[in-house]
């Protein structure tokens, strides 16, 4: 399929510009998750979001609503996903529980939850119940045009959010102490950055679905780090690796598919790491290796 036909085609479009804009949003705020060390969070964040996203399909099925709203199911997910990182973070401080380990804790009962909801809402016959099932494992070919215009505008908040904030999530990043003399609520920052990362781990539910979509908000960061070392750099290569990446697996699963879309986004993510861990002119494995043979090489000149 060559490029013209595919963007002559609507489907194809809506899934290509939908799968860009999750893979901008995912990366850009995914670096902040990157700089605190708590990459993992967002796959605590994507399992355990699922039972927040069933949860406000039954509340809208019952109040007589659409119950697959991409907003509503959104908002869903980040206030039990918000409420999640919040859980997990408060863990580690109040007990003697390590911090990896509330994680595995959190994450699997929020998870078993979800797929006993799920199950609920499959045995019983709920209205706008089909396809329920792809926020789980995504599902492209369904984004229409309010789907994309709802991932347009809360990416475009919670972006416009982070420029907004910018130097108070710098600070508490980077130096926490600096930024409490300086007056700042760091709990409160915090809790702004875990729903922005929160928004960044389920926006894209319904395309890519929540259990792939740590692999949007992890690797676009890891590999931007390749190429920069300051944040607005990073910041500024992640969501440019995340939207490339993703508008690359999009072309690819439909030139040569039909591939589930969401994987092949993921590989595509996971070459462009594995080339920036090689390639990249500053700290990548062959720039290293080469200045290791250099050093040892005019440390043997000098003895």
């Amino acid at each position: 399929m060559t490029p013209v036909e595919f963007f002559a085609d609507h489907t194809f479009t809506m899934v290509f510009w939908g799968t860009t804009i999750i893979g901008v949003v995912a990366g850009t705020l995914g670096s902040f998750a990157y700089l605190r060390r708590q990459s993992l969070i967002s796959d605590v964040i994507s399992h355990s979001a699922l039972p927040g996203t069933l949860a406000a399909f039954l509340l809208m099925t019952s109040l007589g609503l659409y119950g697959r709203s991409m907003l509503a199911l959104i908002i869903g997910a980040v206030i039990v996903g918000t409420f999640v990182v919040v859980a997990t973070n408060w863990i580690p401080r109040a007990t003697k529980i390590k911090i990896d380990t509330a994680m595995a804790v959190v994450l699997s009962a929020f998870f078993g939850l979800g797929m006993l909801m799920m199950q609920y809402i499959q045995n019983n016959p709920i209205p706008d119940k089909g396809g329920i099932q792809d926020y789980l494992f995504g599902n492209a070919s369904t984004i229409t045009k309010a789907d994309l215009a709802v991932s347009l505008s809360i990416g475009g908040i919670a972006l416009l959010v982070l420029l907004l904030m910018w130097k108070e999530f710098a600070l508490t990043t980077f130096d926490r102490e600096h930024a409490a003399v300086m007056g700042f609520n760091n709990r409160l920052i915090d809790a702004a950055m875990f729903v922005l990362i929160a928004i960044a781990t389920v926006i894209g539910a319904k395309a890519i679905g929540l259990v792939l979509m740590v692999a949007f908000v992890v690797t676009p960061p890891a590999a931007a780090r390749q190429w920069t070392s300051t944040l607005p750099g990073m910041v500024f290569f992640s969501g440019l690796i995340g939207g490339v990446g993703s508008a690359v697996g999009t072309y690819l699963s439909i030139a040569f598919g039909p591939i589930p879309t969401g994987p092949v986004i993921a590989v595509t993510l996971f070459v462009i790491f594995l080339f920036s861990l090689l390639a990249a002119p500053d700290r990548s494995i062959i720039v290293r290796a080469i200045r290791r043979r250099r050093a040892i090489a005019e440390l043997k000149a000098a003895v």
